[in-house]
This record gives structure tokens, C-alpha cells and sequence, in this order.
């Protein structure tokens, strides 16, 4: 697992809110990270740049739900 000490989090804008939020972590050189805003102690993903770039432009290409 990469190392994510010095991680600066923020809440996704598209969180609502009921308390289902993650947080992301860009201001690493070699990765992001994700986590469950409810749960900041525990767990978290770790991905490449590119990865969560691409990641991000294919959720954005989908349609809305509901």
C-alpha cells in the first residue's frame, strides 16, 4: 500500500448530505487516495494518477441516475 502520511483530504462536492461521503486525497506526487469520509481511521484505496483520471472522465460520461 502506498504511504498516504501528509494525505490532505476533502469531501467529494457530490456527497450528500446524509453522511455518505468519501474523500479524496490529490496533493500526493505518485497517488490518490479514496476513503470513507464516516470511517477516516479506517481503510483506504490507493490509485495511480492516470488510473483515477480515467476513472473520473468515465463517471463523468455517464448519465445521471434517477
Amino acid at each position: 500500500m502506498p504511504d498516504l502520511t501528509g494525505a490532505v483530504w476533502r469531501k467529494s462536492t457530490r456527497s450528500n448530505n446524509g453522511g455518505e461521503c468519501v474523500e479524496v486525497a490529490a496533493n500526493l506526487p505518485a497517488v490518490v487516495g479514496l476513503r470513507d469520509s464516516k470511517d477516516p481511521a479506517g481503510p483506504a484505496l490507493a490509485f495511480a494518477p492516470r488510473a483515477w483520471t480515467r476513472f473520473l472522465t468515465s463517471v463523468k460520461q455517464q448519465p445521471p441516475q434517477g
